[in-house]
């Protein structure tokens, strides 16, 4: 009986260590941020009513944005931030905002640089509505997962964000174009695992 306990013991003992070592293994298999990064994240897109007509478009579109400006930061972040490349990236990234303010951006640069982050995946988003008065707020919660330089995991990070479409008339239609209000809302975001999201 002892025998069998103590091979039981062994064999949950190697069970956990070798997950334990495959889920710290994960790594990022996206793209590399590129200047095309740079070139297609400029916020410059609008959108048709027709086009925000399901709760599933929005949330493709919000997530969009989002990995746009993660991106962008991953990019800002990993240079100098001094030359006239990371200026085009810092401005780029402000269009993202309704009002360009370089508190924004301040959160997510800061955490950025303290994580030594290079790659970063949005997972888990949902969008909630919230009605405070007459305003109807809109919000995005997700996951991000961040990445070394070699595309090895550091952590996953939940993170919440506000976000309006602002009506914005091109040729007569009307059609809405995409900001943040806030972005990395530290009092209410959290260090959600150190461990891979399941996809």
């Amino acid at each position: 009986m002892k025998n069998q306990n103590k091979l039981y013991w062994w064999i949950v003992s190697l069970s956990i260590i070798i997950s334990g070592l495959i889920s710290c293994n994960k790594k990022y298999e996206g793209e590399e941020n590129s200047l095309e990064t740079i070139r297609n994240a400029n916020n410059s897109v609008t959108y048709t009513k027709s086009s925000l007509d399901s709760l599933q478009a929005i949330n493709v579109i919000t997530s969009q944005k989002i990995q746009d400006l993660l991106d962008l930061s991953t990019l800002y972040t990993s240079g100098n931030k001094d030359t006239e490349i990371d200026s085009v990236i810092y401005t780029q990234m402000q269009a993202h905002f309704m009002t360009r303010d370089s508190n924004n951006l301040k959160p997510l640069l800061k955490e950025m640089d303290s994580l030594k982050v290079r790659f970063a995946k949005v997972n888990n988003l949902q969008t909630t509505k919230s009605v405070i008065q007459k305003d109807t707020l809109d919000f995005a919660n997700f996951d991000v997962e961040y990445y070394d330089k070699k595309r090895t995991y550091i952590t996953t990070v939940n993170r919440k964000a506000q976000y309006m479409l602002k009506a914005s008339p091109v040729k007569f239609q009307k059609e809405f174009k995409f900001y943040f209000n806030n972005f990395y809302k530290t009092e209410s975001d959290s260090t959600k695992t150190t461990k891979p999201a399941n996809n």
